[in-house]
This record gives C-alpha cells, structure tokens and sequence, in this order.
C-alpha cells in the first residue's frame, strides 16, 4: 500500500525542480547578435522610408523590435566609428582620430590600431563568461612591432574567434576596380620611376654612341636608384592585394589574396557555425559584413534583380544574409534569449559612382552629405534596430538621440557587469528600448571630423527640438555640387573646409535636412544655443587629457589630444614588410582556403 506522504513529496520534488529550470532560465545572461553593414546609408531600408529596394528580413527586424530613428555613428568613417563603437568611447581618446589626408588605416602592413590598453565590450563580456566572436570586417589594425605579435587584432581585444577580414574589402581587392589607396601618389611615384628609367636608358645611349662623356658611377647611381623608386612604387602598391585582401582565421592567414566572389557566403556560414557551436552558454557575435562597401558584389543569385542596379542586388543580398542569421537564430530555439542588433557604421558614400556601373554608394534619404562629411547627419545618422522578443515590445519607435557609443554600455548592463569602467561617452539603452523612460541621456552629443570637433548637437530638456551647431563644414566640390567629388571623400582641414563665426545652427527636429540655418531674427534661443554648446565643449573637453590646440580650428571648436600616442600618423599608417600578415614565407605569400558548397 503506497504511504499517504509519497504524493506530496513527489508534488514538492517536481515543484522545486521547476523553480530551479524557471530560474535558471531567467538568470542566464540574454546572447548578443551584432550586425553591422560597412557604408549603408539610412535611406536604403524599407523600414526607414526607402520604397523601391526590398529589405523585408530587415524590415521584419524592425516590426519585431525597436527601431531608434536619431541613432548616430560617432564619426562618418570606419576606422574611428568602429573604434568608438568597440570601445563606448570617442575616436579621440583612443588615438583613433586623424589630423591629415588620411583619416583611416591603409595598410595591413603599418603599425597603427586600437590600442591594447582599450577596454573593448568584448573585452568586457568575456571577463563575464561569455563566448565571443568576430566574423568580417575588423579594420582596427594587427601588428604593432613585429610579424605576429597580433597586438591589435581581434584575440587580443577580447574576441575569443575571428574569422574574416583584419583590413576591409576594398577596390583593390577585384581586378579592374582601380585603386582606393593615395592613387595620387601612386601616380607620382609612378611618374617618377618612369623619368627615372627614361633618363638611365638616354645616359646610356648617350655614353654607348659616344656622344658625351658619362660616368659610369653616374649610371650605377642612377641604376640602383631607378630600382628603390620601382620599389618603393611597385611592392606597396601594385601587390596590395596581397598585402591587403586576405582572411584570417584566429591568428593565421588562411587566404591571400582572398577570393571575393565566395565571401558573403563563407561569413555568413561561419556566423552561422558560430551560433551553433554556442547554443549552450551565453554568446556574444558581432557580424560585420563586408557589403555594402565597394568594389559591389556579383553573386549570380542576385545579379540584376533589384531595381537599383548592381548597389541595388548588393542590398537585397545584405537582407538575405540578415534574414539566414535570424533564421538560424529562431530554429535553433534562441529568440527569446538573444538580443539581436543591426545597425550601419556610417552613411553612404555619395561620391561613389562610374558610367558603367552608375550609383555604387548609398541613399541617405533626406539627411544632408553623406561618408566622410564632417558633423553633416547623411554621414552619420544610421539605421539602428534591437530585436529581442519577450523583452522588447515589437513595433516600438525611439526617437530620442541614441549613439552607436551607447552598445557598450547596453551590453555590460545585460552581462551584470559592475566593475569600474574608464570615462564612457555612451549610456545604457535598456531602459529607452523597453520604454521605462522617454528622453535619452544624451543631451550634447559631439560631433568629430577627425580630431576636430565639428559640431555639437543639443537636446534641451523638456524640448523636442535638437539644435546642431556646426562650427566648419567642408567644402563640396565643384561648387554647388552635394559633395566632394573632385577629391572623392571630404577632408577635415585646411583650404578643404570653411569655419563659421557666428556657427552655423540647425533644429534637425524641424529642419532634418539642415537646410534653414537658424539666426537670432529666426530663432529665440540662438544666443542660448551658442552659449550652452559652449559650456558643454568646455565640460567635454575637461573629461580629456593633455591639451593640445588643432592650427585653425576657431576657438568653439579646440580639440584635446588623447592620452595615447596618435595612431594615424603617417609613421603609423605606411607600409612596413616586417609587418605584414603572410600565408609563406615572405615576400612569398599566398595560399587559397577550400569554399564550402554553395
């Protein structure tokens, strides 16, 4: 006969192991998806207004979601974006921000990247037990001294995998796009190696014909010089697809030069992989694709399907690869536990185009400029969507100013990271996406163009209106053009940018366009305007250390120098052999990885 107590007993047991899954459960840490498209503009999505490129699994992300509709990129170019998103902190601090022509890194080869000393959020969720990874893009540097001391690559700023791209997909990487990298000097030096060669072969003919006396030192000068300048020419530039395009996986080069044809496909399957190696424990990816950045893709299956020509099938190929990830992501179980996020690290290159292929950069929409173009809003405001069901109410629209620099923040919030931190210049968007506050944290924003401050954006309490004050804009090119065609990209100093005193104001909630400048006859607050961004530079500007003045920057607008060394110096940027990644023995670098089946 069964006793009266096993009943009850096995009740409690079942009970208690219930509440013991239940809360399991509830305390694991969420798993973070990170996404990001390298020079989408914000007007290439469906769901930010864009009507004749299909987007729906994007879209679809939207309507599950939250989508933040002032979400701003803390520079309009990749290097020091990234650098900012990675490290919740302006370029600036990090060293990451440009005082010349060249405003991101170009070769594999220089000694230029995130410092070690940076605190990544990678970095951070690893501390808390995450499983970290990073498949595409990194273009945050990989060599410091020496050929394999790795010093900025992903494994050393808290990714636990890498595979993909430690540069960034680039023209030089497809025959016949031209070339990305100081094609001036690449012309120059050209030039000269040929003056070189043409001069040698005249001396020569000269001193053989016995028309004048030449040295023969004077020959074997001119021999062994004309053979530095081939070099000095040839091996930097004409081999960079072998210096540049290659994929690396962990530490190891696995393909130089890479085969761009099959790249989207090998990225998005070891995203894929990487999810399901990692159903059991709490993970963290960041997918940073290589679209939608120049040369475009041709993959067959989408080859002339859009409406918008080959930028076009390239973005319709971005949704595909967005909608496989999210797919994965809901048949393996995990939706309800994984925050998923996908964003831009920049505005479109509007610069980009050719006869042959017409638009190769993105829509901004109605924003003003576009990639490189100082504080203008097509050149930083980004689209930016969080998708986590149960948690996030779907549907939901914030739009309140919220940075790219805000990620770090969020995710030590998720991974119940409490340890001190250095200065942040993002907040934890947490409490904005589930709607328990309205307004942001951000009341200024900074707007950097390089190391010069450009502008600053105000929020005012118990406002809507957000008032943007620009202190130099740059100079487009031709007049009257929408950008900077003439140089291709816009620059941040000198003759290639014009200062403004009074600054320039705009009320981007009304003017989104930042076409009405606002005067004191137009505006009622223009004198607080100026006033309050100017005590708002002066509180920034105090959060950084070891001043130094940028020559012709107008008061308003002084930057402070970080208390790192600057890493993009010429010294820091330039092609160095000895620290070239390589698949060999070098300069005999080159090996294929096997595709998978398509």
């Amino acid at each position: 006969m069964r006793s009266p107590l096993v009943a009850p007993l096995l009740l409690s047991l079942l009970l208690a192991a219930g509440s013991d899954v239940t809360g399991e459960e509830v305390d694991r840490k969420p798993n973070i998806i990170l996404m990001m498209v390298d020079d989408l503009g914000i007007g290439d999505i469906g769901c930010y207004g864009n009507d004749t490129i299909r987007t729906p699994n994007i879209d679809r992300l939207a309507s599950e979601g939250v989508k933040l509709t002032q979400h701003i990129a803390a520079a309009p170019l990749c290097t020091p974006s990234r650098a900012a998103f990675m490290t919740g902190r302006y370029a600036i601090r990090s060293g990451m921000g440009s005082m010349g022509r060249v405003q991101v890194l170009l070769f594999l080869g220089g000694s230029g990247g995130l410092p070690a000393s940076e605190n990544t959020f990678a970095k951070r969720l690893q501390q808390q037990g995450y499983t970290t990874g990073l498949v595409g893009k990194w273009h945050l540097g990989v060599n410091c001294e020496h050929r394999g001391d790795h010093c900025h690559h992903p494994n050393q700023h808290g990714f636990s995998y890498f595979y993909g791209l430690p540069f960034t997909l680039f023209n030089d990487c497809v025959p016949g796009e031209g070339s990305d990298i100081l094609a001036d000097l690449q012309h120059t030096l050209r030039n000269l190696t040929i003056i070189l060669g043409v001069g040698l072969f005249t001396l020569v003919c000269v001193r053989v014909c016995g028309l004048l006396e030449v040295s023969l030192w004077l020959l074997v000068a001119l021999f062994f010089l004309s053979i530095l300048a081939t070099a000095v020419w040839y091996v930097p530039f004409k081999l960079l697809p072998t210096w540049n395009c290659i994929i690396m996986r962990n530490q190891e080069v696995v393909e130089q030069p890479m085969v761009v044809e099959t790249l989207p496909q090998r990225l998005l399957g070891e995203a894929q992989n990487f999810i399901k190696r990692n159903v059991d424990h709490p993970f963290l990816l960041f997918f940073s694709l290589a679209h939608i950045h120049t040369p475009l893709f041709k993959t067959p299956a989408f080859a002339g399907k859009s409406r918008h020509g080959r930028y076009g099938d390239n973005l319709e190929e971005v949704d595909w690869v967005i909608g496989k990830l999210t797919e994965t992501v809901d048949s393996l179980g995990l939706a309800n536990n994984t925050l998923m996020y996908f964003t831009s690290d920049h505005g479109g290159h509007l610069e980009d185009s050719d006869s042959i292929i017409g638009q190769k950069g993105g829509w901004n929409g109605i924003y003003k400029g576009g990639k490189a173009m100082a504080g203008w809003e097509g050149g930083i405001r980004v689209p930016g969507i969080f998708r986590w069901p149960g948690r996030l109410a779907p549907g939901r629209v914030v739009d309140e100013p919220t940075s790219l620099m805000d990620l770090y923040p969020t995710l030590k919030y998720l991974a119940k990271d409490t340890l001190p931190d250095r200065h942040l210049d993002g907040y934890n968007l947490m409490p904005l996406l589930e709607g328990t506050v309205e307004r942001s944290e951000h009341e200024f924003m900074f707007h950097y163009c390089g190391i010069y401050l450009n502008a600053v954006r105000w929020h005012p309490p118990g406002s809507d209106s957000v008032f943007k004050v620009h202190f130099f804009t740059p100079n487009f090119s031709p007049p009257g053009a929408g950008g900077c065609y003439d140089t291709k990209v816009c620059l941040c100093h000198g003759e290639y940018i014009t200062h403004h005193n009074p600054p320039l104001v705009y009320d981007i909630f009304h003017d989104p366009s930042e076409s009405r400048p606002l005067t004191l006859d137009t505006e009622p607050r223009f004198a607080e305007i100026l006033e309050q961004t100017a005590k708002a530079v002066e509180r920034h500007q105090n959060t950084l250390t070891n001043k130094q003045v940028s020559d012709g920057t107008p008061p308003q607008a002084n930057t402070d120098a970080p208390s790192v060394q600057s890493q993009m110096t010429w010294e820091k940027i330039l092609w160095r052999p000895w620290l070239q990644p390589c698949c060999g023995t070098f300069p005999f670098c080159g090996c294929k990885e096997e595709a998978p089946h398509i």
